[in-house]
């Protein structure tokens, strides 16, 4: 369609196709012709394509111990059961770090161990492990502790535990560097060293190959038969994988994809109490799917530790007690409507000061001495979503800047953030390619920028990243149906590493167009000759060229582009298309 710029200055590019290669797999498969062309698209070969429509652990689970260190961390843990010694879990507060830690502790109980859990508190301790919480593991009893989702780079903390006499299991997924911290065993597909091919997993997917690891172990050892232990099934808390999974996001491809897949599947038998409580306070009422995982329960989760209390999400994951669940999926979803409260708030003043400046260059760095760390992360994302640049958002804390950052495609965040801290810039940072954080001397901002500002406008400039949308193929507005939709479903679940089809829709009109909620803009949409309706939804685009352009549409053409999804609201089964992008016809 010869769009180079559209009303949100994005390019639209059409994926490449092979098409013979589309034919073949829709032949040789039995999918339609649409979705051996998505397929195609993407990347799947024939290799791939059976695996990729029918993802199950038994093609795709590798052997744990082609992770690095791993058999040295399963023999450790196996030690410290049989000896009886204290063991526990420090987490993180995201929902990647509540659903690890919540496995590892479902996995405990499950062989009778008691394990304590620490949940740092985001406001008092900040990220990662901090040596005054794991001398206190220490004091309750804990020999041997195991960081999760973090720990790969916090050399200091770790140091001052092994000099007290704290043995450290190190279970990790960030950017890792040459220097590794001192720790028993280190277990991060994204060593330097690691050869595993898995550096896609996130930290639930990392634990949940411990604990595969560790149940070989003991039985091995005999000690499952010796102590009549019933080998817990691991398949059962899948589901905890797969939201960590969605929400981390990390690629949906391989193992990633399996874990979703069959995860997805034990949600719908609401085996965990917690999870069960979160989805029913929320308003679930339909079969769970990623969209559920990663934009009504995760945010949910994440609450806790952005504006309340850092261990709910952990508790109300591995919790049995169905009354604590429903009070705590209760209070969790308080603290989520409180979060978007301030992110509203956060979200218009970082706008403000990005539009005070001259200009936006190669990526945004922002901050407010009394921006709520909580939700930095989540206005970082709303501004790189704006502005198609790395979004850095920085709140003050104890004189410092606490910054969390999001990236584009084709800049690699983690690598960024490590290398100013390696450049002396950084008090702490650390992360993977599309998120990080860190924490910023405000004396050194200015060179902090700088650096950042000089290193992504060179790889802006070498790899000619610009703005860009993808397109999967043109429809008409009578095409959205119900079939078509049934045959998308094939490709799900749909996440980082394989994108939900895009569909545009040429020259249509759209008849009708409202404000719903606070910023969202609902149409009907028909084909240029009239023909067919569709319904669809722009969400928070009042305010920008997209939303203004379909409000005062007057009849006139317009390319429409989004995705198309069932609209199962209040018992019906129709189409809806979630708008992305317009263009004006050139």
């Amino acid at each position: 369609m010869g769009i180079e710029r559209s009303v949100t200055g994005k390019w639209w590019r059409e994926r490449a196709n092979d098409e013979r290669l589309a034919t073949t797999i829709a032949q040789r498969f039995g999918v339609p012709e649409i979705v051996g062309r998505v397929m195609a698209a993407r990347g799947i070969d024939l290799d791939d394509a059976e695996s990729f429509l029918s993802p199950t652990l038994r093609d795709l689970m590798p052997d744990p111990s082609s992770l690095q260190d791993m058999d040295k961390a399963a023999a450790r843990i196996a030690d410290a059961i049989e000896a009886g010694e204290g063991i526990a879990v420090f987490g993180d507060y995201d929902v990647d770090g509540a659903t690890s830690t919540a496995l590892l502790k479902r996995f405990f109980r499950a062989i009778g161990v008691d394990v304590p859990v620490h949940i740092p508190d985001r406001m008092k301790e900040g990220y990662g492990p901090n040596a005054p919480a794991l001398l206190e593991l220490q004091r309750k009893g804990a020999k041997l502790i195991l960081t999760v989702d973090c720990g790969v780079t916090a050399y200091a903390p770790l140091q001052e535990a092994r000099d007290a006499g704290i043995e450290i299991i190190v279970v990790d997924h960030h950017a890792a560097e040459p220097e590794l911290p001192p720790a028993v065993a280190v277990v991060n597909p994204n060593r330097l060293d690691d050869e595993s091919g898995l550096g896609h997993l996130c930290a639930a997917g990392v634990a949940f190959l411990v604990c595969v690891a560790l149940l070989r172990e003991l039985r091995n050892r005999g000690w499952l038969e010796k102590k009549g232990v019933r080998a817990p099934d691991l398949r059962n808390w899948l589901d905890l994988v797969a939201l960590g999974t969605v929400c981390d996001v990390v690629p949906l491809r391989g193992l990633n994809r399996a874990f979703v897949t069959q995860g997805l599947k034990v949600m719908k038998h609401r085996s965990n109490v917690g999870m069960t409580s979160l989805a029913d306070i929320a308003g679930v009422n339909e079969v769970p799917s990623a969209y559920h995982l990663g934009y009504v329960l995760g945010p949910r989760v994440n609450a806790g530790g952005r504006v309340g209390e850092s261990f709910l999400g952990t508790t109300l994951l591995s919790g049995e007690n169905p009354a604590e669940a429903q009070d705590i999926a209760r209070r969790l979803d308080e603290y989520n409507r409180e979060r978007k409260a301030i992110e509203d708030i956060v979200l218009d003043q970082a706008i403000s000061a990005v539009e005070g400046k001259s200009k936006v260059g190669s990526m945004v760095l922002v901050g407010g001495d009394d921006w709520h760390p909580g939700v930095i992360g989540i206005v970082a994302s709303r501004l790189k979503d704006r502005y198609h640049v790395p979004s850095l958002v920085m709140g003050k804390v104890d004189g410092v800047y606490k910054g969390s950052a999001r990236s584009v495609r084709g800049i690699d965040l983690g690598d960024a953030i490590i290398a100013a801290r390696q450049a002396g810039l950084l008090i702490n940072g650390g992360g993977h390619h599309m998120a990080a954080g860190f924490t910023l001397d405000p004396e050194k901002l200015e060179a902090f920028e700088a650096f950042l500002e000089e290193r992504f406008a060179k790889i802006i400039a070498e790899n000619d990243i610009r703005p860009t949308i993808t397109v999967d193929g043109a429809l008409h507005a009578k095409g959205a149906t119900l079939e078509l939709i049934d045959s998308l479903e094939k490709l799900g679940p749909f996440g980082a590493g394989n994108a939900e089809p895009r569909f545009a829709f040429v020259d249509c009109r759209a008849v009708k167009a409202d404000v719903v909620g606070q910023d969202h803009v609902r149409c009907i949409l028909t084909g240029s000759n009239g023909q067919g309706r569709l319904k669809a939804i722009a969400f928070r685009c009042l305010d920008n060229d997209m939303g203004q352009t379909l409000i005062k549409h007057g009849g006139r053409p317009l390319h429409v582009l989004g995705h198309l999804r069932r609209d199962s609201w209040q018992g019906r089964d129709g189409v809806q298309l979630i708008i992305d992008d317009v263009a004006l016809p050139v």
